[in-house]
């Protein structure tokens, strides 16, 4: 299985609906390969807070239309990152699309742990409330956004609902660096799955991005790691190798707390 993350600059002056095409392009670029991953709010800018609103669009929006098309014309599963979703009601949530090599909508996911304390996102936006899984061919990918790599409960229940793959999009700062390549390995290692965690370069509202997209396999194993600017990171995985590990050290099998699925 051949993944490529599209660690897309977001550069202030460029238009959301300029960056959408080109996005498209590059989603079109990546033909041959079988699953595509673009960061998190990339149409605005994950710390671009005024945009949120202004940007805003329904689920089945401009971008939508967009990546549905590129995924289609491209043969590739994508999941098309994140976008700032209005709901019916008016409530914004910051939300995950999966196209399938069809264009069709498969799988989409609201961002459970908003960041911000007391501003941003988790005053702006409303929280998800459920966790999403989606079945790709031969595998299970499990959704998580950006922060929600900080709170390992989210990824054991991904786990437990057969995730293998773990795909993180995120707009995570350059200044917790660190901490996004040790939870990224982390939650590989705990988990004994594949990590995607796909960033984003430039510049959100003044927030310089950490970019360094990085693929860690089930061992905790750094397979790939990009820069701080724009790039397109394309790694090989063998599904095969999460269950290789799970038999090999089968610590899964030793949890005592919290929820988990019965043996099979």
């Amino acid at each position: 299985m051949r993944a490529s993350l599209i660690q897309i600059g977001v550069d202030e002056g460029e238009s959301v609906d300029s960056r959408r095409r080109r996005a498209a392009s590059l989603v079109r670029d990546q033909a041959g390969v079988d699953l595509v991953v673009l960061p998190e709010l990339w149409t605005t800018g994950a710390f671009a807070y005024e945009a949120f609103g202004t940007e805003a669009e329904p689920l089945e929006g401009p971008t939508y239309e967009a990546m549905a098309k590129a995924a289609g014309d491209a043969g590739v599963w994508l999941h098309a990152g994140s976008i700032p979703e209005r709901d019916t009601d008016g409530t914004l949530y910051n939300t995950s699309l999966v196209f399938s090599p069809d264009g069709q909508l498969t799988a989409s996911y609201r961002k459970i742990h908003r960041f911000g304390f007391d501003k941003g996102e988790a005053v702006l936006m409303g929280a998800g409330t459920e966790l999403v899984t989606a079945r790709l061919t031969g595998t299970t990918i499990g959704l998580a956004t950006c922060y929600d790599l900080r709170f390992p409960e989210l990824f054991r229940g991904l786990v437990d609902a057969g995730a293998e793959i773990l795909v993180v999009p995120a707009g995570w700062p350059e200044r917790r660096l660190s901490h996004w390549t040790l939870l990224a390995r982390a939650r590989a290692v705990e988990n004994q799955a594949y990590v995607l965690a796909c960033g984003t370069g430039g510049t959100h509202a003044g927030v310089p991005q950490a970019g360094h997209s990085i693929v860690v396999d089930p061992w905790g194993e750094v397979l790939a790691e990009a820069g701080a600017g724009e790039e397109v990171l394309t790694v090989d995985l063998d599904p095969a190798k999460v269950g290789d590990t799970r038999e090999q050290f089968p610590a899964l099998k030793d949890r005592v707390l919290g929820l988990r699925a019965p043996r099979r």
